[in-house]
């Protein structure tokens, strides 16, 4: 979601965006019906795919040969990714034909991803491919200060450059009825809902978000076992592992929430935007964020949101009064969340705090000219 919105952005401000990318769309499968090698056309750039020939790092040698002969076309490139053959071809392509480029990492180099998952491999590529690639770059671009801070532990040589996500936040201002969502899922219908939307992942902390649910519902109150309207209801929208989904069923069910926890699966569109409609709190318990692009769409929404720590936007956020931040017990959690659900007034001054932040300090127009200062910087330093 990020990189087109920063493209479309870019070129709006006459500059000239080429992507170059793989057709990798996830574990074990393709973009399907894509051309390679030619120019797709989107909303004001152009996009090259090439196919990838291994899952693992997701080789694409034809991509590697693209870039060498085509990289010095360009005055900078903006590589969008850590630990990937994308950003090794990049990395080389340009020392090789004298191109500046700035590394993107996406949060990969944060200590909660680099000491929990793949240890060992991140361990060695790091040492042995990628930091040489990220040291010769012309910056390190992170998202946020805490992103640069947590990586600044690695000792890359290259300089930092601290410029926020910048997304079109138009449709996150104007939502569409709540009535989308609650007639797909009729359980949430005249309910306080809680609403975690973002990908079911272990860094995501669901677990937490459970936990502390299973202290709001009437299942922790032995004298009424069973919901009413007056009770929250949990929906959890978005996919993942298979296997680690029926993980978080699993301990929704001996939490005994089965009839407090709606399972609504990815949405998109107008449902994602009814879904935000219809929340009446919004929470990302993350263990670990570079930046928080699921937190800033509730925030425009105008949603009352709560978040950790580990989130570099919520604490950035939290700062300007316009996001509540929560630890890992979960019982302060339920405490938060149930003095939000029972003070509309509370909801409606953070709603609006967090709206006007989201929609003033990171749209997609301020990130783009902070990005287009430090692209003409970096071309400056080159001709000089």
């Amino acid at each position: 979601m990020a990189l087109p919105a920063m493209a479309r952005a870019l070129a709006a401000r006459g500059i000239r965006v080429d992507v170059a990318t793989t057709d990798d769309d996830g574990p074990g499968r393709r973009l399907k019906e894509v051309p390679h090698g030619v120019p797709v056309d989107q909303e004001g750039f152009r996009v090259f795919y090439f196919p990838k020939q291994t899952e693992f790092y997701k080789v694409s040698i034809p991509l590697l040969i693209w870039l060498r002969r085509h990289v010095a076309d360009y005055d900078v490139v903006h590589v969008h990714a850590v630990f990937s053959f994308s950003t090794l071809a990049a990395g080389w392509a340009c020392r090789l034909r004298g191109v500046p480029f700035i590394v993107r990492p996406l949060g990969v180099l944060n200590t909660w991803g680099m000491n929990n998952r793949r240890r060992w491999i991140k361990t060695l590529s790091f040492r042995l491919l990628d930091k040489p690639v990220l040291d010769h770059a012309s910056a390190i671009h992170y998202t946020s200060r805490q992103e640069a801070d947590e990586a600044a532990r690695l000792g890359i040589r290259a300089r930092a450059a601290v410029i926020p996500l910048g997304m079109d936040l138009g449709p996150f201002s104007s939502l569409p009825s709540p009535e989308l969502f609650t007639a797909r899922f009729p359980a949430t219908a005249g309910r306080p809902i809680i609403l975690f939307l973002s990908r079911l992942d272990p860094k995501k902390n669901v677990e937490l978000l459970l936990e502390a649910m299973a202290r709001l519902g009437p299942q922790s109150d032995p004298i009424r076992p069973n919901p009413t309207e007056s009770d929250p209801i949990l929906v959890i929208a978005g996919s993942g592992a298979p296997a680690y989904v029926a993980e978080l069923k699993a301990r929704a069910h001996d939490l005994g929430l089965e009839k407090q926890v709606v399972w609504a699966g990815h949405l998109e569109g107008d449902m994602k935007l009814s879904a935000l409609a219809a929340a009446t709190v919004y929470v990302l318990p993350s263990h670990s964020e570079n930046f928080g692009i699921a937190l800033l769409e509730a925030m425009a929404a105008g949603l009352a949101c709560v978040s950790t720590a580990g989130v570099a936007l919520a604490v950035e956020a939290a700062n300007e009064e316009a996001v509540l931040l929560s630890g890992g017990d979960p019982q302060k959690l339920a405490e938060i969340l149930r003095r939000l659900l029972s003070n509309p007034s509370e909801r409606h001054v953070l709603g609006v705090a967090a709206a006007q932040l989201a929609l003033t300090t990171y749209s997609s127009d301020a990130a783009a000219e902070s990005l287009g200062t430090l692209y003409g910087s970096i071309i400056q330093i080159k001709k000089s």
